[in-house]
């Protein structure tokens, strides 16, 4: 443990007569005098992170400890509880940052004081240290996919210590990954991670006072905002679920195919459809109020190409054969268009028998389906280029002067803090290295070698670096599922186990070390010591393991037909999605999926394209440094759109408008609303929207009452698009 973790504390007296109380924007005033004038270089940090610290402020106390496992346990439970369900809700840390506010001053006024038990005023670092460890347990552990996969399809069970080993390792390996990459991720004042900048701002509006701002407080429009969506969210959650997909423009004819096909809301492509769920805007891109607008315009270009340019040719030019299929489903077919049944090619060890399955195949999908793979390829690839023509000069120089190159204010500010050892991040790595190699010889039904595991590793090793520059930057992180998934389906053809797992420790290792740094941003941009950030993510990772695989168990073994229809509303559509990867990639394997004799092999020449895509834009920008050629990002084109389905359409054009209208119009336009609100904005938006869908779900379970009525749809159609999921043309 570190030394001193809990720092000298002022009474609460001492704080309000002092340097505390002096500045009410800061965090505190005991910043030293030659940093006062000093702040970020970048406006959005500028707009909403101080530039002041207190370093007396404690940090490890009980709160932090009672509040941060409570919720932690609560957090891990719920969403995996809910990740089985039809209508899947993730409950976001934000919701823990509302609830552990009041209860953290309620700690303070009854507890005795003490310098461990109850040092004072609950404050806003402690805050923080409760959302940090919450934010390491409300994403579900991937690997919880690969053990319900092997439980459900492939009558397999690794039991508990197989699972708690899969869960730890693959989890853990990134945090290990973490501590390295904190000069080039997190030091840098260039390194925004935007996602953060919400979280403060709602951070201050509960722990400082406005100050000189005029107007309404922050923490009193935090909480109007509040109010108003989870009174507003009632309509589409529960009322008058119409409006989640508000598919108006193919009600002018219902019995037009094409017409439904093109402006179906759920099933179809969603031209001129509306939202009105504040969900289903945030639900695959996160908040659009906190991505810059390049991103967000670059994001919008490359989704109506692909939604309402290729998709559409692709679809009523017949590739692929495409209608014989629905025009949007992530669902596997035969050629003549019925529905895959994979157990019919799989020996009995789980493996594919390639005799019946060139009698029963080849396996297809649709049209749109199969270009997205395509984008993904490219996606892969013009990460490297894009990173390497318009980062690598500024990589090469931060690894030369780590930690003096682009110091701002908060990096000095750190360096009052103790950093954490590199050695201590070196051991986490290797440790759950190792003890990977414990879980595929402990358990050989998962069939992957010793060397699968080693390039597993070496992937996300390879691909963190640049993506964390992306999402730093962007608010958007390209995910490495596909490289990892075509990699060992190429080496290993055949074991659907296998792939599976090797897709997870080479692709959730990324996205984990990605999590980490993001909350190290955190406590950067907030002061936090760091040892005691490591402690809180360590403690809140392990407790996250044990719930998701504990709540996995328990509901695969009590509720009767898990993830088959029967078991409505436990349908599994996450898991659903896993199987039918663990078929493409590991069953029958993308020799065979997008080799040379399949229909799709023409999506290999994505790779390429994708390669060489950044380079004449990055020409173009150096030759018009002023045009808008600078802020074209092939990466998050490609990687962006690449996540439909399961996302539609509709959820990135309504993204792509709320992203207009915050980052564009009103930063323009009403720069001082945007500055002081914007960030909150989007805070109290999630917070109001998650509540509210909790409840909703609890009013249904308990009533078992739906208004039914037509503003909810109808037997036909959720959207009253009947015919967007249709085949065909006629």
């Amino acid at each position: 443990m570190e030394e001193r973790v809990i720092h000298e504390t002022l009474s609460y007296d001492e704080k309000k007569a002092g340097s505390f109380y002096d500045n009410e924007n800061a965090i505190g005033g005991n910043t030293p005098e030659e940093y006062t004038d000093e702040d970020s270089p970048i406006e959005e940090v500028r707009a909403v992170v101080p530039n002041t610290d207190d370093p007396s402020l404690p940090v490890l106390t009980f709160r932090v400890w009672a509040l941060g496992m409570v919720f932690s346990c609560l957090l891990a439970f719920v969403n995996q509880f809910f990740w089985y369900r039809r209508n899947a809700m993730t409950l976001s840390p934000l919701v823990v940052q509302l609830l552990t506010f009041p209860l953290g001053k309620l700690m303070a006024l009854v507890i005795p004081k003490s310098r461990f038990w109850n040092p004072g005023p609950f404050n806003m670092k402690e805050h923080v240290l409760i959302t940090a460890m919450a934010n390491c347990c409300y994403s579900t552990a991937y690997a919880v996919d690969i053990i319900t996969i092997q439980n459900l399809w492939y009558d397999q069970d690794m039991g508990w210590g197989g699972g708690i080993l899969l869960i730890w390792t693959t989890q853990l390996i990134g945090f290990g990954m973490a501590g390295v990459l904190r000069p080039y991720l997190v030091y840098p004042s260039s390194m925004i991670w935007p996602a953060n900048l919400a979280n403060i701002s709602l951070f201050r509006s509960f722990h400082i006072s406005d100050g000189e701002w005029t107007g309404i407080s922050r923490y009193r429009y935090f909480m109007y905002s509040f109010a108003g969506m989870f009174v507003y969210y009632w309509l589409p959650g529960y009322f008058f679920q119409v409006l989640t997909f508000f598919s108006w423009a193919c009600w002018i004819k219902p019995t037009n195919r094409v017409l439904s096909q093109l402006t179906g809301g759920l099933d179809g492509l969603g031209m001129f459809a509306i939202s009105f769920d504040w969900s289903t805007i945030v639900s695959f891109l996160g908040s659009p109020l906190v991505v810059p607008w390049y991103a967000t315009a670059n994001i919008a270009v490359g989704a109506a190409l692909v939604s309402w340019v290729i998709v559409p040719a692709l679809y009523y030019t017949n590739t692929w054969d495409a209608q014989k299929f629905p025009i949007i489903t992530s669902a596997l077919f035969t050629k003549d268009g019925a529905p895959w049944n994979n157990t019919i090619v799989m020996n009995a060890d789980k493996t594919l028998n390639a005799e019946v399955y060139e009698e029963y195949g080849p396996l297809y999908m649709t049209s749109f389906f199969g270009f997205t793979y395509g984008i993904m390829f490219a996606g892969v690839t013009s990460i490297l280029s894009h990173t390497f023509l318009y980062h690598g000069k500024d990589i090469v120089r931060q690894f030369k002067r780590a930690r003096t190159e682009d110091e701002d204010i908060h990096r000095k500010l750190m360096r009052a803090y103790p950093e954490v050892p590199l050695w201590w991040y070196i051991v986490i790595f290797f440790g759950s290295f190792a003890a990977s190699f414990g879980v595929i010889y402990g358990w050989p039904e998962i069939k992957l070698p010793w060397w699968g595991l080693i390039l597993a590793i070496a992937i996300p090793v390879i691909f963190t670096l640049p993506i964390g520059i992306i999402q730093a930057v962007t608010n958007q992180q390209p995910g490495l599922n596909i490289i990892t998934e075509l990699v060992i389906g190429y080496a290993l053809p055949g074991h659907p186990i296998a792939n599976v797992t090797f897709k997870t420790y080479g692709y959730i290792s990324m996205a984990q070390c990605l999590t980490f740094i993001s909350d190290l941003k955190l406590g950067h941009y907030t002061k936090v010591p760091p040892k005691a950030m490591f402690w809180v993510q360590i403690v809140g990772t392990v407790i996250a393991g044990v719930i998701n695989l504990a709540t996995a168990k328990w509901l695969m073994a009590t509720v009767e037909n898990i993830c088959t229809p029967e078991a409505y509303p436990f349908t599994c559509p996450s898991a659903h999605t896993f199987y039918s990867a663990s078929i493409i990639w590991g069953t029958i394997g993308p020799g065979r999926m997008f080799g040379g004799n399949s229909p799709y092999s023409s999506m290999n020449w994505m790779f390429l394209i994708g390669f060489l895509l950044p380079i004449p834009f990055w020409f173009l920008s150096k030759k018009y440094p002023n045009s808008l050629w600078k802020y074209v990002h092939i990466p998050l084109i490609f990687n962006a759109t690449g996540m439909m389905p399961p996302a539609v359409p509709l959820n990135f054009s309504m993204w792509c408008a709320v992203g207009f209208i915050s980052m564009y119009w009103l930063r323009k336009y009403r720069h001082n609303w945007w500055i002081k609100y914007n960030y909150l904005t989007s805070a109290a938006f999630d917070s109001g929207c998650a509540i509210a869908a909790l409840i909703i779900w609890g009013v249904v379970q308990g009533s078992g009452y739906t208004p039914d009525w037509w503003g909810n749809g109808g037997a036909e159609s959720f959207d009253h698009c009947p015919l967007s999921s249709a085949t065909g043309l006629e």
